[in-house]
């Protein structure tokens, strides 16, 4: 009898061993880490994976002759550098690194070779480029581009990692890394939605496209791992390089669960198989803000996109500060010429500036979009101009000179308009104005002659009564139903666009444009355009007389202004003039 029963439990045993395979149990632990993740306070966990010993062979001869042999007493394992994801731009490759790095620490790029078949181990080792601060305490980290014949899929080690041999095993040299023509890159929360910025879909420019033809889809690892679940929801809007899409029913009771989740996009006809490469992970621009929430909003505040232009932004900041802007957002596309060091002098006068790593080429009107959303929960009125863009009251016949805060009061007599939500101001563009060195005491004393006509104008927009789309060609934004721009009179403002500097000048911003849909100067296509400099051509090769051109008009106007409102008394020195920078 005894016997008997042992055979019986053995027997429901097995049909339950066999109830419980393998498979069952890992949809089911994949289903509860979901649910853990949804209902959980804390962030997703992060497990170390496992690192094996390697031996690299004696016949190594790339590793940096002197390496650092000391590692701090900590534990290594917090130091390991844990790379998220890569994306290969088009002159060079981009890590996005879960560690907060500093640009002074001694850090290399690892490349594997793709034709090695051998157990040892052929990689190849150079200096990091630039290492910047992101969102969420992670980093940037830009690479040269990888050397024919080796992976994209570059990882990155220290010096001490190196000298010791660690980490140097090819165990990603084969997976895929996205390339910037096609990828999804930023993911913003905003309410219910997430708004998505892709490369690759095509879209019109300056126009909205049909959203019923994508797909958001969700998840919370790697879409190319096929494991764990994919949660996909209809897109809401879409237009150039945003998508729009409601999030997943599981997460809109509790937005903050969906911090970290990663999105990509979809066409409804396509299938899985056309998912999108993704680096984003969808983030909330204001979760550091919310204790705030009940304070009083800045009536104005400013956005611009730069590149190596440290040397104009203390003249600009000041400058718009006396005028009424109480806050700043730089969109940092890249630059490498220090600008986080006037950026901090600055706040230290209290000037409110925000920088943002932007690493993003060509996606000027994208990255537009996103201050947009930074930017509404704590400004009424948000202005969209360029560091060499210098808004300017001239004096009227029998009138003075505006004061300070000037364009604050502007901008504050349309806060409660039920027709207004963009403010547009027309721009007139300097020249050299006979100089051929860069200006001592700035732009706006020093360029004096400019074009007749005005060109294109810049804009000033209430951010929440943007357009659902976030559609702008960079200029103006489209705005909600219902509301309009005003066209403020020359006689009241305008802009003095310092576009036509000295040569040395010119030459860097010919290098790049950031807009998405302006040509670049060196390619041969729309020759006409005023996004262009008239008789220029592709190449940036000085032309005759360049410090004579574009001058039809002497203008003084702001040079007087200034000398009256910012010179010191007694020496004649103007602040930006103070600055060690």
């Amino acid at each position: 009898m005894d016997s008997e029963q042992r055979r019986k439990r053995k027997r429901i045993y097995k049909s339950h061993a066999n109830f419980f395979s393998a498979k069952s149990l890992t949809v089911c632990l994949s289903f509860f880490a979901f649910l853990l993740f949804i209902s959980s306070d804390r962030s997703p966990i992060r497990t170390g994976s496992f690192r094996p010993v390697l031996s690299v062979p004696t016949s190594l001869s790339l590793l940096p002759t002197r390496l650092a042999l000391t590692r701090d007493s900590f534990d290594a394992r917090s130091l390991s550098l844990v790379v998220e994801d890569r994306v290969l731009l088009p002159d060079h490759l981009l890590l996005i690194v879960s560690n907060k790095l500093h640009n002074t620490e001694n850090l290399y790029c690892v490349y594997y070779s793709l034709l090695n078949s051998s157990s040892s181990v052929d990689v190849v080792l150079k200096p990091t480029l630039f290492v910047d601060e992101y969102r969420e305490a992670k980093s940037i980290v830009r690479c040269q581009l990888p050397p024919t014949n080796f992976s994209a899929a570059v990882d990155l080690r220290r010096t001490w990692e190196l000298a010791e041999g660690d980490g140097l095993l090819r165990s990603n040299a084969d997976s895929a890394v996205p390339s910037w023509e096609r990828v999804v890159y930023e993911a913003v929360l905003d309410l219910n939605t997430a708004v998505v910025f892709v490369k690759g879909l095509n879209l019109r420019p300056h126009k909205d496209s049909d959203p019923t033809q994508f797909r958001c889809h969700f998840a919370l690892t790697n879409f190319d791992k096929n494991e764990g679940f994919v949660f996909t929801t209809k897109a809401i809007a879409a237009a150039q390089e945003v998508i729009r899409c409601l999030m997943p029913r599981s997460v809109r009771r509790n937005p903050d669960k969906a911090q970290g989740i990663r999105v990509t996009v979809g066409r409804v006809d396509a299938g899985e198989a056309a998912l999108l490469p993704s680096v984003a992970k969808v983030y909330s621009t204001n979760l550091h803000r919310r204790k705030s929430y009940s304070r009083k909003k800045y009536e104005l505040c400013a956005c611009t996109m730069l590149w190596n232009q440290a040397s104009f932004l203390r003249e600009w900041i000041v400058y718009h500060a006396w005028l009424g802007v109480e806050r700043w957002f730089i969109y940092d596309n890249n630059s490498d010429d220090g600008i986080q060091v006037v950026i901090d002098e600055l706040n230290l006068q209290n000037y409110n500036v925000s920088r943002y790593a932007w690493p993003w080429p060509k996606a000027q009107e994208a990255g537009f979009s996103h201050c947009a959303l930074r930017a509404r929960s704590e400004c009424k009125w948000l202005g969209f101009f360029d560091v060499d863009e210098f808004f300017y009251f001239p004096r009227h016949r029998g009138q003075d000179m505006l004061g300070q805060n000037s364009l604050r009061t502007l901008v504050a007599n349309y806060t409660n308009s039920t027709t207004y939500a963009e403010i547009r101001t027309i721009c007139h563009s300097f020249g050299p104005s006979g100089l051929t060195s860069a200006p001592s005491q700035g732009v706006t004393v020093g360029y004096t002659c400019r074009l007749q006509a005005p060109e294109r104008h810049k804009s000033i927009v209430r951010p929440e009564l943007l357009d659902v789309t976030l559609l702008n060609v960079v200029h103006h934004f489209r705005l909600q139903r219902g509301y309009r721009y005003l066209n403020v009179p020359e006689s009241t403002a305008v802009v003095n666009h310092y576009k036509y500097q000295v040569w040395d000048t010119f030459k860097a911003k010919f290098f790049r444009r950031v807009s998405t849909y302006v040509t670049n100067w060196q390619e041969d296509q729309n020759q006409g355009s005023k996004d262009r400099a008239p008789g220029l051509g592709t190449m940036a090769i000085e032309p005759p007389n360049w410090q004579l051109r574009f001058c039809e008009v002497w203008d003084t106007g702001l040079k007087d202004f200034v000398l009256a409102n910012f010179a010191d008394t007694a020496t004649g020195v103007l602040p930006w003039e103070r600055s060690p920078f």
